[in-house]
């Protein structure tokens, strides 16, 4: 058996947890070619890890579905041709990041009322 090929550098990405406890690296499919987790991520409950993970590995793929699509406008390929293909721009992947961060809900304030 043959070793596996390693995807071309621009069709992967990684991105990891606001508090850096949790990252991975994915191709632009969201195959994931690389989970870290740090050991005190282990203390809380699998499902949320889980899920975690996997919304990780959708903003990972979306950030390599960017990358290949920037390569591919550098090559020539006309814009349709990207849009057929369904590769994310840049505008995308700033929105979902955007509606990504104003879902997470956290303190906006470690201030307390006076």
């Amino acid at each position: 058996m043959f070793p596996p090929t390693p995807p071309p550098a621009g069709a992967t990405a990684a991105v990891s947890n606001r508090s850096g406890t949790v990252s991975v690296r994915t191709t632009e499919q969201g195959l994931p070619l690389e989970v870290r987790i740090d050991p005190r991520e282990l203390r809380y409950d699998a499902q949320r890890l889980a899920d975690e993970i996997l919304e990780l590995c959708q903003r990972s793929a979306m950030e390599a579905g960017a990358r290949r699509r920037t390569e591919l406008e550098r090559d020539g390929m006309p814009k349709d041709v990207l849009d057929r293909l369904g590769l994310p721009t840049r505008a995308e992947v700033a929105d979902a990041q955007l509606r990504q961060d104003e879902e997470e809900h956290g303190p906006t304030s470690w201030m307390r009322p006076v």
